[in-house]
């Protein structure tokens, strides 16, 4: 059974004035979130400075509800994804993950029901 995630119309500007769209996991989950997703990329570019954000997801890990971000950083292979709790707005961890864990970790998630 596929994996869907639901994409919604917000779209966030972050310092390098790209617009990047916010997925949810599931429906509502923007919706449970204590800080907005702005404050959120906020936190985390302020973690990866001289990234962009490429991707923009909230979802529910380890029974928690994060905002998660991938970072790409110019001449750096792979990229940082940073963490941040949706309900208190601390970032959660900062990871680099290279080409192959990214693969992985994409293979990991189409197998989830």
């Amino acid at each position: 059974m596929l994996s869907l995630v639901a994409t919604t119309t917000l779209l966030l500007t972050t310092s390098a004035q790209a617009q990047v769209r916010m997925k949810e996991e599931k429906p509502g989950l923007l919706q449970k979130a204590k800080i907005s997703a702005d404050a959120a990329t906020a936190a985390a570019q302020a973690k990866v400075s001289k990234g962009k954000i490429v991707s923009a997801e909230i979802e529910e890990e380890n029974g928690k509800l994060i905002f998660s971000f991938d970072i790409k950083t110019e001449g750096k292979t792979g990229i940082d994804e940073v963490n941040v709790d949706a309900v208190s707005g601390k970032v959660l961890s900062v990871q680099h993950e290279t080409p192959k864990d990214e693969a992985d970790e994409a293979a990991a998630d189409k197998k989830k029901p």
